[in-house]
């Protein structure tokens, strides 16, 4: 039986996807019709991304689940129409992605990059860091993105600490968890990575009092979400020197407005979301995966929690 795919996305999604994900179903041995338009009646699953123009799920029948095209599922777990099971985006090549970016502004943090290479004013700074292995660096959530900055970090030297809102074991990793694990987890990060789903519970996850737990000067790394840091707080923070130095990459407002005051602060260094994205081979392979699961009845992979938010 022909199983009906419906690609729900911007129409340059569907350009780049139609053949990687063609190929990948193909390859999955499934019999497939997959198109950017069907009637809704007509369609065994989606391939998802939330700001696409599917909002109402309600006409979709005979759908058996939603695959999303992003790991952030924020936009797309309140919606009360949708019944259905919902995947999240887990592929290697956005994983991959994530960890190299990471692992690369932390070194660069670490070994105090940015003195040197913007320094170039004839005066001969020579300040030696310290070795890895005395740098501690602390992740705020251990999802699949999380764990494996963890252990990249970790195989480089960096004492890793971990937090995540459930109990995690990750070997070679300290981790941490719950309100009390939150606060001992920041107090020796001196480079915190923010790797947390947007949930209500992780809103302004930095704020004036967490901020104040960490040690003076230390670094803030978020590729994670943007709601997770509380804006104002942090720029206080920076000004008064209890934060060193901060590297954004997502923002509550995207693109961040060109008034915004990250952009011209001294000690905030602005990317425009590109810690990670998904790869379309490598997602494609995971949506076929799952559509696969799905007609042979098999528990789907990176299924949302509804109820958690992620």
């Amino acid at each position: 039986m022909t199983v009906n795919i419906l690609f729900a996305a911007t129409p340059d999604r569907w350009s780049t996807y139609q053949a990687p994900l063609s190929k990948a179903l193909t390859d999955a041995g499934i019999d497939f019709d997959l198109r950017a338009q069907f009637a809704p009646s007509d369609v065994d699953y989606i391939v998802y991304a939330p700001n696409s123009d599917v909002q109402d799920f309600t006409p979709y029948t005979r759908l058996k689940a939603v695959l999303n095209l992003w790991a952030g599922v924020e936009n797309i777990t309140g919606n009360a129409t949708l019944t259905v099971p919902l995947a999240r985006m887990v592929d290697a090549g956005l994983k991959q992605g994530m960890t190299e970016w990471v692992a690369g502004h932390t070194l660069r943090h670490h070994l105090g990059l940015d003195a040197h290479i913007c320094g170039q004013d004839g005066i001969w700074r020579k300040d030696i860091p310290p070795l890895a292995q005395d740098r501690p660096v602390t992740i705020l959530g251990l999802g699949e993105l999380g764990q494996d900055c963890a252990r990249a970090l970790s195989t480089l030297g960096f004492p890793v600490t971990g937090w995540s809102k459930s109990p995690k074991i990750i070997n070679g990793i300290t981790t941490r968890h719950g309100p009390k694990g939150l606060m001992q987890s920041l107090k020796t990060a001196e480079i915190l990575i923010l790797l947390l789903p947007d949930t209500p519970a992780t809103q302004d996850t930095l704020n004036p009092t967490t901020l104040a737990q960490m040690p003076r000067g230390a670094v803030i790394i978020n590729p994670g979400r943007g709601s997770l840091i509380d804006d104002n707080a942090l720029l206080a923070a920076l000004d008064s020197g209890q934060i060193g130095h901060a590297t954004l990459d997502v923002f509550r407002t995207e693109p961040l407005p060109a008034s915004h005051p990250f952009w011209s602060h001294p000690a905030v260094t602005v990317t425009p979301h590109i810690a990670s994205e998904t790869r379309p081979v490598t997602a494609s392979q995971i949506i076929a995966e799952n559509v696969r699961r799905g007609e042979a009845n098999e528990p789907l992979l990176h299924l949302v929690d509804r109820a958690q938010g992620y």
